[in-house]
């Protein structure tokens, strides 16, 4: 889980509710690429990701690993990288983009003290037709926040290659800039159900509630992820409206009726869906959360469920 929160507004009523804590990217329970923090990493694993926002799609890094042996680029500093970025040619450009990235993922302060790197960024990410080299820098312009880089992301919604949407709609997500709202829920359209979940971990991410209405139809989309990522989105903006959708990313069965999911995808689901159920259902939660300690498989999830019913009791008391 990240260490990241996003406050959940309290209820109409006036109740306190627990925080659902923010994941760095969406979850990726199926075939479609995010963005990871490694080159084996998924998208909706610990990239956004909500999941998974969400998300974590590297294979090409392994290839530049394997192919040209740089594996000393692990030794270079951020200077380093930008100037490879400016003087490198594609696969090494690519390289120091994707570096970058992973950086940025604990230390998004890592370049401020680099002058005009997050105006290069910018340059290159314009001026440059290599997909691959546009989504890593997507990556890098969400990860330092640059709200310069607010417009070139939303038109990066319209582009052909569809990960370079996807890459797009989740850095619009990390900048924060509500203004991003009625692209992304523009995004919620896409045919590509990539771009529908990230888009929806998107727009979680910037806790606006105008976007709850947007996000709702995303819960009877014909693709499990993207209704996970919708109901955890949901959840981060205080709306219970995807709880049922919660309660059934806590169903071992169901989600073993889902082709392709993975036991750890399962896992990765359930922590998702725990501290958002219990933010939204509250002390009605609580027997489901006393059997998934009790009863669950799984030490993270049994773990994610103590931690979800204690939060609950510091809430009542």
């Amino acid at each position: 889980m990240t260490e990241n929160k996003i406050d959940s507004p309290s209820p109409a009523d006036g109740d306190s509710t627990p925080e659902v804590p923010r994941p760095a990217q969406p979850l990726d329970l199926l075939a479609t690429e995010l963005p990871a923090d490694d080159a084996g990493s998924s998208a909706l694993r610990q990239f956004l990701g909500l999941f998974v926002v969400p998300l974590l799609v590297v294979v090409l890094c392994v290839a530049v690993f394997i192919g040209f042996g740089w594996i000393a680029y692990e030794k270079k500093s951020t200077s380093d990288y930008i100037d490879d970025l400016q003087s490198g040619w594609g696969p090494r450009r690519r390289q120091a983009a994707y570096e970058l990235s992973k950086i940025l993922t604990s230390r998004p302060d890592a370049l401020r003290k680099e002058p005009g790197a997050a105006a290069e960024v910018r340059r290159l990410f314009t001026e440059s037709d290599d997909s691959d080299l546009r989504q890593y820098l997507a990556l890098v312009m969400g990860h330092i926040g640059d709200p310069a880089a607010m417009p070139l992301l939303v038109e990066a919604l319209d582009s052909d290659n569809s990960q370079t949407r996807i890459y797009a709609a989740w850095a619009l997500g990390s900048l924060g800039d509500k203004s991003a709202v009625e692209p992304l829920t523009q995004a919620l359209r896409d045919p590509d159900a990539g771009i529908r979940k990230t888009a929806a971990y998107a727009l979680g991410a910037l806790e606006e509630p105008a976007a709850i209405v947007k996000l709702e139809p995303l819960l009877a989309d014909a693709v499990a992820d993207v209704r996970f990522n919708a109901a955890v989105a949901l959840a981060h903006l205080g709306s219970p409206s995807g709880a049922e959708v919660l309660e059934q990313m806590l169903d071992r069965r169901l989600l073993a009726q889902i082709p392709e999911i993975t036991e750890g995808q399962q896992e990765e689901a359930m922590i998702e869906a725990i501290p958002a159920l219990a933010a939204v259902r509250g002390p009605s939660a609580l027997p489901m959360l006393a059997r998934l300690e009790k009863d669950d498989p799984s030490l993270k999830v049994r773990q994610a469920a103590i931690e979800a019913r204690k939060a609950l009791a510091s809430v009542d008391g």
